[in-house]
C-alpha cells in the first residue's frame, strides 16, 4: 500500500518439485513484511495476519502439489526428465519369444529407464526397412540373417546390441504324412517359410552338411502370423520356423511333428539379438543402453516367471494363446540363459567370429566381414 512502506510478498516461483523465493514463506524474524510482523500495539490486526498467512500458505501447497504432480504423470525418471519416446517392432510377429518387450513396459522397466516405449508387431522381412527408415529404433533380428546381409553388402548400418538367443532357433517341423524323418527325405518337398527369414538362406549350408540337394526344395512364404496355416491347409509337406514353436505347431495342426534342428549340422552359429542401427547408437548412446539394459532385465524376468509373461502377453494381444506362449517361453529358457559368463544378452566376440566363418565355409558371403560390423561390443552385455 503506496505511503505505508508496505511492499507486496515476494512471488512464488514453481521449480519441478520444489518451491522457491527470496526467502522462506512464514518466517516471522526475518521477513520484513508487515503481514508477518506483530508490532507493539497491533493486536487488532492478528486475526487479518492469520488469514493472510493460512492463505499464502495453501497458496505455496497448491503450487507444490501442481508441480510434483506434473513429474509424476509425465512417466519420467526420477529426475523428472520427460521420457525418451522409442518404438520397438517384434522380431516375429507375437510368439512367446517376443513376450520380453511387453514384459518390460508392463512391469515398468522401459520407464525406470526414463523410456517411453511403444511396442509394435514385426517381421522378418520389414523390420530392417523400419528401423533405416527411422519409423523404430529397435528391433530383434536373427544375427546370422544380419551376418549374411552385411557380409554381402545387402545392409551396412544394422548394430546387434544384445544377445536375445544364443543359438539359431531355426528347425524343420514334419507331421506323420509327410514322409520325412531325415534330412535327407528332405529332397523334392514343398517348405513353408516366413517370408524374409533365414531359412532359405540355411538349408543350402544344411543340406549340403546333411547331405541332401537343398536346390531342390520348393518354398512357399507366408507371413509369420498365417506360417502354420500352410501347414493345416496342405500347402506345404513341411514348415520351418522356431524350435520353441514345437507345443504351438503341435496344438493347431493336432499332429506330433519330426523336429529337426539346424543346429544339429550348423553349430556355432548365433541366435537372435536385440538390433538398433549405427547411426542411431552414435547419436543416441545414452538411449540405446538405458533400452538394452530395461529388455534384459524384461527378458530375464520372463524366462523366470514365464506364465505370468504369457498372461501378459496376452493382455496385450487378445489373439495369443497363452498356454502355447508361456510353452515356447520354456523352451526358449536354455537358449536365453546358455549366453557367455551366464550373463543374459552377452555376445563373445571370438564366437561371433567363428560364425562367420561358418558362413563363409558355406559359401554363403565372402572374406572380410568382422564381428564388429554387425555387433556393436561397446554396448553388449559382456560375459
Amino acid at each position: 500500500m503506496a505511503g505505508t512502506g508496505h511492499r507486496e510478498p515476494p512471488a512464488i516461483i514453481c521449480t519441478r518439485g520444489a518451491i522457491s523465493g527470496t526467502r522462506p514463506i512464514l518466517n516471522r524474524a526475518t521477513d520484513p513484511h508487515p503481514q508477518w510482523i506483530l508490532l507493539k500495539g497491533q493486536v487488532g490486526m492478528t486475526r487479518r495476519i492469520r488469514v493472510l498467512a493460512a492463505a499464502a500458505l495453501a497458496t505455496a501447497m497448491l503450487v507444490t502439489a501442481g508441480c510434483s504432480g506434473s513429474d509424476d504423470s509425465d512417466g519420467g525418471d526420477a529426475g523428472g526428465k520427460a521420457p525418451d519416446k522409442v518404438t520397438y517392432l517384434t522380431g516375429f510377429g507375437t510368439g512367446g519369444h517376443d513376450a520380453f518387450a511387453w514384459v518390460a513396459k508392463d512391469k515398468g522397466f522401459f520407464k525406470e529407464a526414463g523410456l517411453d516405449v511403444t511396442v509394435q508387431q514385426g517381421a522378418p522381412a520389414t523390420n530392417n526397412q523400419g528401423l533405416l527408415s527411422g519409423k523404430a529404433q529397435f528391433t530383434y533380428s536373427d544375427v546370422t540373417q544380419l551376418m549374411i546381409q552385411t557380409g554381402k553388402a545387402q545392409v551396412t548400418d544394422m548394430r546387434v546390441i544384445a544377445a536375445v538367443h544364443q543359438s539359431t532357433l531355426v528347425a524343420i517341423f514334419a507331421p506323420p504324412g509327410s514322409g520325412v524323418t531325415k534330412p535327407k527325405d528332405l529332397e523334392g518337398k514343398r517348405v513353408g517359410v516366413a517370408a524374409g527369414s533365414i531359412t532359405r538362406t540355411l538349408l543350402p549350408a544344411y543340406g549340403k552338411l546333411a547331405g541332401f540337394d537343398a536346390s531342390r526344395l520348393q518354398f512357399v512364404e507366408a507371413t509369420p502370423q498365417s506360417l502354420v496355416g500352410l501347414l493345416v491347409g496342405k500347402r506345404v509337406d513341411v514348415l520351418s520356423t522356431f524350435v520353441i514353436t514345437k507345443n504351438t505347431v503341435e496344438t493347431v495342426t493336432k499332429q506330433t511333428m519330426t523336429v529337426m534342428p539346424l543346429t544339429d549340422y550348423l553349430r556355432d552359429l548365433l541366435g537372435t539379438g536385440l538390433t538398433t542401427t549405427a547411426k542411431y547408437a552414435q547419436e543416441n548412446p545414452d538411449i540405446v543402453k538405458r533400452f538394452k539394459d530395461a529388455a534384459m532385465k524384461g527378458l530375464k524376468y520372463t524366462v523366470e516367471n514365464p506364465e505370468e509373461a504369457a498372461k501378459i502377453m496376452k493382455a496385450n494381444n487378445p489373439n495369443v494363446n497363452e498356454q502355447g506362449a508361456a510353452a515356447e517361453i520354456k523352451l526358449m529358457t536354455p537358449y536365453v540363459t546358455s549366453a557367455p559368463g551366464n550373463t543374459i544378452g552377452a555376445l563373445d566376440e571370438q564366437r561371433a567370429a567363428r560364425a562367420i566363418a561358418i558362413l563363409q565355409g558355406a559359401e554363403l558371403i565372402p572374406a572380410g566381414l568382422t564381428p564388429d560390423k554387425v555387433i556393436d561390443f561397446s554396448i553388449a552385455p559382456k560375459a
